[in-house]
């Protein structure tokens, strides 16, 4: 298969962390947009990204892209579009859309201009009045923005946060996928202890130690596009085979989370079962006022409560207290705290060293860096390292 376009999409300001997993994967040919990167490759290079992108929503593969100020232009040049290289005469096609700062706002109108238009450029290629779709399932996006339109099948399916080790939540679950980007953008690296003091079903010390152990995190579960003729399975079995290959030993240290909610610290357990890393990962119930720690370097990373329930304000007041007490008899160690609070390094007792905004599924929070010395050795993130 010649050279495709692809593109992963990214929660506002992960941009940086998933050009540096692509970079790790060695395509390093990236142009970053805001909510996505753009770069080149192959059938291979839609099994490894799916595989190994830990912070990325989906990956994307760009079928055209154009001009399009009204429903004219969009049926003509969606019409003109190779679908019969993708499409099979019995694909499943569902078409979804957005607009944003465009002529066409209407995207109920674009979804259906742009599914006749393929399916009028199916009808003269594969000579069929009617498609049953009933075979394979080929998701389609059409996203206009400042009246240009982009349009593209979605290779992953369920989004990349679904691992398949989480299948229970606590009350206010962590997306993997940012789970893993707190830790990307951390100093943490498989030579040091990580404490979550807030770790609620586990999510950010499993994904640790699996960037730790250099684990894809997209090893258990399947995608939409492994049912795609057009990628033979020998591309997706190579790539779990390298994938498995890969993997490296148990960590130096076992990861601690701890919390105060004995039935979060159940799922936990039963997540780092799932995720195949319950040797890695200490999870046990402790209130943050409790923490300790003898070890001379480390991290600690959490997203603890932001306080926006009613009657949940000084619970998380104290709570910040307590982890800046914690944090403040560890001069080695460096901290990492997502949190919306606006008053939190107040409350915390220190100035971050860096912020940057980040979002919480639909909740505009800040990420608190306070960095301590960096450590020795290489990070741990190296992704798919034996193709470097």
């Amino acid at each position: 298969m010649e050279t495709i376009p692809l593109m992963a999409t990214a929660a506002f300001g992960l941009e940086a962390v998933i050009k540096r997993e692509l970079q790790q994967l060695g395509y390093d040919d990236v142009t970053v947009e805001d909510g996505r990167l753009r770069f080149e490759g192959d059938a291979r290079a839609i099994a490894r990204c799916n595989l190994w992108l830990r912070s990325a929503d989906r990956l994307l593969l760009q079928i055209g892209e154009f001009e399009a100020r009204d429903f004219g232009e969009l049926f003509d040049q969606t019409n003109e579009l190779p679908w019969e290289q993708w499409l099979t005469a019995d694909a499943e096609f569902p078409v979804n859309g957005r607009s944003t700062k465009s002529q066409l706002h209407s995207v109920p109108d674009c979804q259906r201009i742009v599914k006749k238009a393929i399916v009028e450029r199916l009808k003269s290629h594969y000579r069929l009045d009617w498609f049953e779709e009933t075979g394979p399932a080929y998701p389609i996006e059409v996203n206009l923005l400042r009246d240009r339109a982009t349009l593209t099948l979605d290779t992953t399916g369920a989004g990349l946060h679904k691992r398949g080790y989480r299948t229970l939540t606590s009350r206010a679950p962590l997306k993997e996928t940012l789970a893993a980007a707190l830790v990307q953008l951390s100093y943490w690296n498989e030579t040091r202890l990580l404490i979550d003091p807030c770790c609620g079903s586990g999510t950010i010390p499993i994904e640790a130690a699996m960037i730790g152990r250099n684990m894809a995190p997209g090893l258990q579960r399947s995608f939409i596009s492994e049912q795609w003729p057009q990628i033979n399975q020998s591309v997706w079995d190579d790539a779990r085979s390298e994938a498995r290959d890969l993997v490296r030993d148990r960590l130096d240290f076992r990861l601690i989370g701890t919390d105060i909610d004995e039935g979060a610290i159940r799922l936990a357990r039963q997540h780092a079962i799932a995720a195949g890393v319950a040797d890695d990962v200490h999870f046990q119930q402790r209130p943050a006022a409790e923490l300790s720690s003898s070890t001379k370097f480390g991290c600690l990373i959490t997203n603890p409560p932001y306080g926006e329930r009613m009657g949940e304000h000084d619970e998380v007041v104290s709570l910040y207290r307590d982890i800046g007490r914690f944090f403040a008899n560890l001069d080695r160690w460096s901290a990492y705290v997502l949190t919306s609070h606006p008053n939190f390094t107040k409350h915390f007792g220190r100035k971050a060293d860096r912020r940057r905004k980040l979002y919480n599924a639909r909740i505009a929070c800040t990420y608190y860096q306070f960095n301590g010395p960096r450590p020795p050795g290489r990070r741990s993130n190296a992704v798919g390292e034996s193709e470097m």
